[in-house]
Protein backbone atom coordinates (compact mmCIF):
# COMPACT_ATOMS: atom_id res chain seq x y z
CA UNK A 1 0.00 0.00 0.00
CA UNK A 2 1.41 3.50 -0.82
CA UNK A 3 2.64 5.63 2.66
CA UNK A 4 -0.45 8.42 2.35
CA UNK A 5 -0.13 8.45 5.92
CA UNK A 6 3.78 9.04 5.90
CA UNK A 7 3.43 11.17 2.85
CA UNK A 8 1.13 13.88 4.94
CA UNK A 9 3.78 13.73 7.18
CA UNK A 10 6.18 14.39 5.23
CA UNK A 11 4.03 17.56 3.68
CA UNK A 12 3.87 18.45 7.12
CA UNK A 13 7.19 18.95 8.19
CA UNK A 14 8.48 20.36 5.01
CA UNK A 15 5.34 23.17 5.24
CA UNK A 16 7.23 25.90 7.09
CA UNK A 17 10.58 25.00 5.94
CA UNK A 18 11.97 27.85 3.60
CA UNK A 19 12.18 27.51 -0.02
CA UNK A 20 14.49 25.91 -1.98
CA UNK A 21 17.08 27.16 -5.21
CA UNK A 22 16.97 24.67 -7.79
CA UNK A 23 19.65 22.15 -7.30
CA UNK A 24 19.29 22.84 -3.45
CA UNK A 25 18.40 19.43 -1.61
CA UNK A 26 15.74 18.56 0.39
CA UNK A 27 16.87 15.99 3.36
CA UNK A 28 14.52 14.03 5.32
CA UNK A 29 14.48 11.12 7.90
CA UNK A 30 12.90 7.85 7.54
CA UNK A 31 12.62 4.77 9.64
CA UNK A 32 13.14 1.35 8.19
CA UNK A 33 9.09 -0.23 9.19
CA UNK A 34 8.16 -3.78 9.41
CA UNK A 35 6.25 -2.95 6.42
CA UNK A 36 9.04 -2.05 4.37
CA UNK A 37 10.56 -5.39 4.73
CA UNK A 38 11.06 -8.32 2.24
CA UNK A 39 11.52 -11.79 2.79
CA UNK A 40 14.90 -11.43 4.15
CA UNK A 41 14.04 -8.75 6.86
CA UNK A 42 15.75 -5.76 5.04
CA UNK A 43 13.93 -2.98 2.84
CA UNK A 44 12.24 -3.98 0.03
CA UNK A 45 13.74 -2.77 -3.38
CA UNK A 46 10.35 -1.64 -4.58
CA UNK A 47 9.53 0.61 -1.08
CA UNK A 48 12.78 1.93 -1.92
CA UNK A 49 11.56 3.42 -4.90
CA UNK A 50 8.24 3.72 -2.84
CA UNK A 51 9.64 5.74 -0.07
CA UNK A 52 11.69 8.19 -2.36
CA UNK A 53 8.28 9.50 -3.27
CA UNK A 54 8.57 10.92 0.87
CA UNK A 55 11.89 13.21 -0.43
CA UNK A 56 10.75 14.34 -4.40
CA UNK A 57 7.20 15.62 -3.67
CA UNK A 58 8.02 17.74 -0.56
CA UNK A 59 11.44 19.02 -2.77
CA UNK A 60 8.81 19.43 -5.46
CA UNK A 61 7.05 21.75 -2.94
CA UNK A 62 9.77 23.91 -1.38
CA UNK A 63 11.00 24.65 -4.86
CA UNK A 64 7.61 26.25 -6.17
CA UNK A 65 6.83 23.67 -8.11
CA UNK A 66 3.57 21.74 -6.32
CA UNK A 67 1.97 25.78 -6.55
CA UNK A 68 2.48 25.47 -10.18
CA UNK A 69 1.40 22.04 -11.04
CA UNK A 70 -2.14 23.21 -8.92
CA UNK A 71 -2.03 26.56 -11.12
CA UNK A 72 -1.81 25.08 -14.44
CA UNK A 73 -3.78 22.37 -13.68
CA UNK A 74 -0.45 20.16 -14.50
CA UNK A 75 0.73 16.68 -13.31
CA UNK A 76 3.97 14.99 -12.48
CA UNK A 77 5.16 11.57 -13.46
CA UNK A 78 8.25 9.21 -13.56
CA UNK A 79 9.54 8.18 -17.24
CA UNK A 80 12.33 6.20 -15.73
CA UNK A 81 15.02 5.52 -13.09
CA UNK A 82 18.11 3.62 -12.37
CA UNK A 83 18.70 2.69 -9.04
CA UNK A 84 22.20 1.06 -7.32
CA UNK A 85 22.13 -0.67 -4.15
CA UNK A 86 24.57 -1.13 -1.91
CA UNK A 87 24.05 -1.45 1.37
CA UNK A 88 21.38 -3.47 3.59
CA UNK A 89 18.43 -1.44 5.53
CA UNK A 90 17.09 -3.35 8.05
CA UNK A 91 14.35 -3.21 10.73
CA UNK A 92 13.90 -0.01 12.73
CA UNK A 93 16.90 1.54 11.45
CA UNK A 94 16.96 5.34 10.78
CA UNK A 95 18.31 6.69 7.30
CA UNK A 96 18.64 10.05 5.92
CA UNK A 97 17.24 10.81 2.55
CA UNK A 98 18.67 13.26 0.08
CA UNK A 99 16.82 15.07 -2.58
CA UNK A 100 17.99 17.49 -5.41
CA UNK A 101 17.26 18.63 -8.71
CA UNK A 102 20.51 17.98 -10.92
CA UNK A 103 19.48 19.21 -14.62
CA UNK A 104 17.00 18.70 -17.23
CA UNK A 105 16.50 18.94 -20.55
CA UNK A 106 14.12 19.57 -23.24
CA UNK A 107 11.27 17.60 -21.62
CA UNK A 108 12.59 16.11 -18.74
CA UNK A 109 14.07 16.57 -15.41
CA UNK A 110 16.63 14.58 -13.40
CA UNK A 111 16.29 14.13 -9.82
CA UNK A 112 19.00 12.51 -7.33
CA UNK A 113 18.24 10.72 -4.43
CA UNK A 114 20.24 8.65 -1.61
CA UNK A 115 19.45 7.14 1.64
CA UNK A 116 22.40 7.15 4.17
CA UNK A 117 22.80 5.05 7.38
CA UNK A 118 23.52 6.27 10.37
CA UNK A 119 27.41 4.75 10.15
CA UNK A 120 27.55 7.63 7.32
CA UNK A 121 27.39 4.64 4.27
CA UNK A 122 25.58 5.34 1.19
CA UNK A 123 22.60 2.47 1.06
CA UNK A 124 21.11 3.42 -2.18
CA UNK A 125 21.00 5.80 -4.74
CA UNK A 126 18.66 6.69 -7.31
CA UNK A 127 18.30 8.86 -10.58
CA UNK A 128 15.20 9.61 -11.79
CA UNK A 129 13.62 11.12 -14.92
CA UNK A 130 10.83 12.73 -14.26
CA UNK A 131 8.46 14.89 -16.28
CA UNK A 132 5.52 17.45 -16.03
CA UNK A 133 2.24 16.42 -17.84
CA UNK A 134 -0.88 18.30 -19.36
CA UNK A 135 -3.64 17.00 -21.02
CA UNK A 136 -1.70 17.29 -24.02
CA UNK A 137 1.17 15.30 -22.94
CA UNK A 138 4.76 16.37 -21.45
CA UNK A 139 5.32 20.02 -20.97
CA UNK A 140 8.18 21.87 -22.11
CA UNK A 141 10.87 22.39 -19.40
CA UNK A 142 11.19 25.99 -21.04
CA UNK A 143 7.89 26.57 -19.66
CA UNK A 144 8.17 24.64 -16.27
CA UNK A 145 11.23 26.95 -15.98
CA UNK A 146 9.34 30.24 -16.96
CA UNK A 147 6.23 29.09 -14.52
CA UNK A 148 8.69 28.77 -11.86
CA UNK A 149 10.35 32.62 -12.20
CA UNK A 150 13.37 31.38 -13.27
CA UNK A 151 15.32 32.04 -16.31
CA UNK A 152 18.11 29.79 -16.25
CA UNK A 153 20.26 26.77 -18.18
CA UNK A 154 20.18 23.49 -17.11
CA UNK A 155 23.51 22.66 -15.38
CA UNK A 156 25.24 19.95 -17.59
CA UNK A 157 24.45 16.79 -16.07
CA UNK A 158 27.09 14.50 -14.78
CA UNK A 159 28.86 12.56 -17.68
CA UNK A 160 27.40 9.21 -15.90
CA UNK A 161 23.99 10.44 -16.24
CA UNK A 162 24.34 11.41 -19.69
CA UNK A 163 25.71 7.74 -20.14
CA UNK A 164 22.65 6.34 -18.74
CA UNK A 165 20.32 8.77 -20.67
CA UNK A 166 22.15 7.02 -24.76
CA UNK A 167 21.88 4.15 -23.27
CA UNK A 168 18.43 4.55 -22.44
CA UNK A 169 18.09 6.11 -26.23
CA UNK A 170 19.52 2.42 -27.61
CA UNK A 171 17.22 0.52 -25.46
CA UNK A 172 13.93 -0.48 -27.86
CA UNK A 173 10.62 0.21 -27.30
CA UNK A 174 8.46 -1.85 -26.79
CA UNK A 175 10.63 -4.59 -25.45
CA UNK A 176 11.42 -6.93 -28.20
CA UNK A 177 10.02 -10.31 -26.23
Amino acid sequence: MYPFIRMAKELWISRNQPPLELGESHISHHICWPWDLDLWKELNNGRTLTLYDLGRIPLAKRSGLIGVLRRERWGLTMAGAVVRYRRRIKLMEKVEMRSRLIGWDARFMYLEQTMWKADGECANHAVYRGAVTDRNGIVPTDRIMQALGHEIESPELPDWVQSWLAAEDQRPWPPQM
